[in-house]
């Protein structure tokens, strides 16, 4: 992470391609750009979710839950509370990692939700999912239609990303 020190008012460029002048007051947090899932593997998350929660007689968020638990990406975010404390209760995704040898407390970590998972991420998550539906007797897309949906939003996520660089760069289309 960069940080800077009484630079207001001063241009600051990074590797060419971001200039920007820091403001007071202002908190500034850089980070890698990461590709982000697009919204169709989304849907089609939360519809093998539907089905296999259909097949065994849940609902569609606890199959999701149970899949992050699964095959969830861990953050490296711990806690450690009471173990009277209901983790269900608190917002996000949480994993069980272990308990104090007393039994007073428990300790979890951090499951990011899929929203969070890069293209990637998302695509490994769904990958398991469909091992989990398969095992059930669901039937899935084939092979070939994940792959030209994941290239599909390759390609989109490509262009919009050679347009923003014009754009910044101040060219016109």
């Amino acid at each position: 992470m960069l940080k800077f020190r009484e630079t207001y008012g001063q241009r600051h460029t990074f590797e060419g391609s971001v200039t920007f002048t820091l403001v007071p007051g202002m908190l500034y947090d850089i980070t890698p750009h990461k590709e982000r899932r697009s919204l169709q593997a989304n849907a089609y998350c939360w519809k093998l979710c539907s089905l296999i929660a259909e097949e065994v007689k849940s609902s569609k968020d606890e199959i999701y839950e149970e899949m992050i638990q699964k095959y969830g990406v861990l953050t490296d975010i711990a806690v450690t509370v009471k173990s009277e404390v209901d983790m269900r209760r608190i917002e996000g995704h949480w994993k069980y990692i272990s308990e104090s040898s007393d039994g007073k407390w428990k300790a979890y970590l951090m499951i990011l939700g899929s929203s969070d998972y890069t293209t990637k991420e998302m695509a490994n998550f769904i990958d398991m999912i469909i091992d989990e539906a398969k095992a059930l007797g669901i039937e899935t897309l084939p092979p070939e239609e994940i792959d030209r949906m994941m290239q599909r939003y390759y390609e989109q996520n490509e262009q919009a990303m050679q347009e923003k660089r014009k754009k910044m760069r101040g060219e016109n289309e």
